[in-house]
């Protein structure tokens, strides 16, 4: 015989599945490689799509489309500065979050691509600027690392680090690197 559950315990039972519910949506809204980047560009800062397309090395229109997702579930929100439009992150939390399932992933030896680790463990606390945009990141907190004519280059996104790779003499100048020794 099944219990019938009072007036109360229906409601409590209720709120408990919507929270699980939004729980589940704002994970869903995590669960992709370009928008945990954007979460990781606003970690420290508001930011304008522009500058955020050009970082991710996307088009705005896609961009546009991840910003949606990341606001529909309260990650992002908006700030209108004049004829500007920027995004900033609506929790620090979100980044402490984010950033304890790097770092268990970062531990994970199976994680591998291309016979390499995902992340290399990078010297944690020193900053540097991404040679490409210019953005001060932690070498812990970059997502991109790159060795090039003996010293270790840092970057805070894909497209940052595509560009690059394309052209390395472009960047280098006056940049704050690694240098690594044998």
């Amino acid at each position: 015989m099944t219990m019938q559950k009072t007036p109360l315990e229906a409601k409590k039972t209720a709120s408990i599945e919507a929270f699980f519910q939004h729980y589940a949506h704002t994970l869903k809204a995590l669960a992709h490689p370009r928008r945990l980047e954007i979460v990781h560009l606003l970690r420290d800062q508001a930011m304008c799509v522009t500058d955020l397309a050009e970082m991710l090395g996307i088009p705005q229109a896609n961009l546009s489309q991840h910003l949606l997702i990341l606001k529909r579930v309260g990650i992002v929100r908006i700030d209108r500065n004049r004829k500007y439009v920027y995004y900033r992150l609506t929790d620090p939390n979100i980044i402490k979050a984010c950033d304890l399932l790097r770092d268990m992933l970062i531990r994970d030896q199976s994680l591998k691509t291309d016979g390499q680790k995902i992340l290399n463990d990078l010297p944690n606390g020193k900053l540097v600027t991404d040679p490409v945009c210019g953005m001060t990141i932690s070498t812990s907190a970059a997502l991109f690392s790159h060795a090039h004519d003996a010293k270790q280059y840092h970057f805070c996104a894909s497209g940052c680090y595509e560009l690059f790779l394309k052209n390395p003499k472009q960047y280098i100048q006056g940049s704050d690197v690694s240098v690594i020794h044998a």
